[in-house]
């Protein structure tokens, strides 16, 4: 019998270069960013996940906060760190969609200090689609397809 593989030898996660992300969001750092250790802290990322992926959705069409029958409900989220982020850089968040089921997305974004070839920081985040009504999975609507399509 073999011996499990130790968690240490998986492949690390590597920053990722602007041309894995379909669409990209320039967003600026606030000075309520930063922490007591001089750099934006890591909970500012996934704000900027949710940023990133909303804007897009609603500037196509495919996503009204106030009146859309189905809504996006977060199951998942994760984030690898690689470079610092500090006020005042601006940040070019990449997307992509890496899975898209029935109702569910696999939203992957990239952040790029402002100029940079390289993410500072990669992460992604689930949605489930609900009704907002009943909160219970639907099927994700032809314009919202669309628009991940082109995300693909």
């Amino acid at each position: 019998m073999s011996e499990p593989t130790p968690a240490s030898t998986a492949a690390k996660p590597q920053p990722e270069p602007r041309s894995a992300y379909k669409a990209f969001r320039t967003i600026g750092t606030r000075w309520m960013d930063n922490d007591a250790y001089g750099h934006v802290n890591n909970v500012v990322y996934y704000s900027w996940f949710d940023t990133a992926v909303n804007a897009h959705l609603i500037e196509q069409g495919a996503l009204d906060i106030d009146t859309s029958p189905v809504i996006g409900l977060v199951v998942e989220t994760q984030c690898n760190y690689f470079s610092p982020v500090a006020f005042p850089q601006m940040v070019e968040a990449g997307l992509r969609v890496a899975r898209m089921g029935q109702s569910s997305v696999r939203y992957e974004v990239g952040l790029f200090v402002q100029g940079k070839a390289l993410t500072a920081a990669k992460g992604h985040f689930i949605h489930v689609y609900v009704d907002r009504a009943s909160r219970r999975p639907a099927v994700l609507p032809a314009q919202l397809k669309s628009v991940l399509e082109a995300l693909q």
